[in-house]
């Protein structure tokens, strides 16, 4: 029987401020979203061309604590609706697939020291898992760096009726540890409770996501993982208000190097793989390329 794998698509945000050419800000593409929905509605049917089986929305770093920070007057439903309506939109012309419901980090990526504390998270995600609870197929929790992080992200879908999935970023140099320092194993106790569905490591060096997958694997839950392609995060970054342009792309991770390290991933049992910032269409293509030499199914 062929092993069925879930390919996630690769880099939104960043692929769309690049395709843009529009000014970098801590909303990444979320002006993108509002102003030139055709893009993102293109970009998520080129990866579902690559082959890719889920289109994740941009709706990542789409939340009030953003949008109050850059002063932004969007209106923030707007943003959620045109986000979700470009995913689905480009699922249903594909005729298969599923959308994934980003949901980001509050306050900034790889900054756990200034989350807010679960209960006050649960409350500030309520918006948006409202928003995206009735038009996606699966919750994606993305880049928790710490385990309150990601518990006040879980508190908030708790009693969602799909399913959740949650993907932890780790230490770009110790895969096996939180970007707070804390061990992965700390978050074990909390899947069980909260009815997690897959666990994924994500946003990391891919030599670093490996040994997260080495630990996640022992979790009992479908895994995977999708890495970035940056030469790792730097401290200037981990501020509030900090972009992009503050991270390096490295030059030594080809389509065919990332996807050499996804296959060790699909190799160990992973059943859900894509990529994370840096990691484009094409990778993803060589990778859906490589999934069906192997013999696996995509579905």
């Amino acid at each position: 029987m062929s092993i069925k794998i879930r390919l996630l698509d690769g880099s939104i945000g960043q692929e769309l401020v690049r395709r843009s050419a529009g000014p970098l800000s801590t909303m990444w593409a979320s002006d993108v979203v509002i102003e030139k929905p055709e893009l993102v509605f293109e970009l998520h049917k080129e990866y579902f061309d690559a082959g890719a089986s889920i289109a994740t929305t941009t709706t990542y770093s789409a939340l009030q604590d953003r949008l109050d920070y850059e002063k932004s007057t969007c209106d923030i439903g707007q943003i959620w609706n045109s986000a979700i309506n470009a995913a689905v939109t480009a699922r249903d012309e594909n005729g298969y697939g599923c959308v994934a419901g980003s949901i980001g980090p509050l306050v900034g990526s790889y900054m756990p020291n200034l989350c807010p504390p679960p209960a006050e998270a649960e409350i500030a995600y309520g918006p948006i898992v409202e928003a995206l609870a009735p038009k996606v197929d699966i919750f994606l929790i993305e880049t928790m760096s710490s385990v309150n992080q990601a518990v006040g992200a879980l508190r908030a879908v708790g009693n969602a009726r799909i399913p959740v999935w949650i993907a932890l970023t780790v230490d770009d140099f110790d895969g096996t540890k939180f970007r707070s320092g804390e061990d992965l194993k700390e978050i074990e106790p909390f899947l069980d409770r909260y009815m997690v569905q897959a666990v994924l490591i994500n946003c990391a060096r891919p030599e670093a996501v490996s040994d997260g997958v080495g630990i996640i694997k022992q979790f009992g839950l479908p895994f995977g993982a999708y890495a970035n392609g940056f030469t790792l995060i730097k401290d200037e970054f981990k501020k509030i208000g900090s972009t992009v342009a503050a991270l390096e792309k490295r030059k030594d991770l080809t389509d065919q190097k990332y996807v050499e390290v996804v296959m060790e991933w699909i190799d160990s049992g992973a059943t859900i793989v894509g990529g994370c910032c840096e990691i484009g269409p094409s990778a993803i293509k060589a990778l859906a390329d490589e999934i069906r030499i192997r013999g696996y199914s995509i579905v």
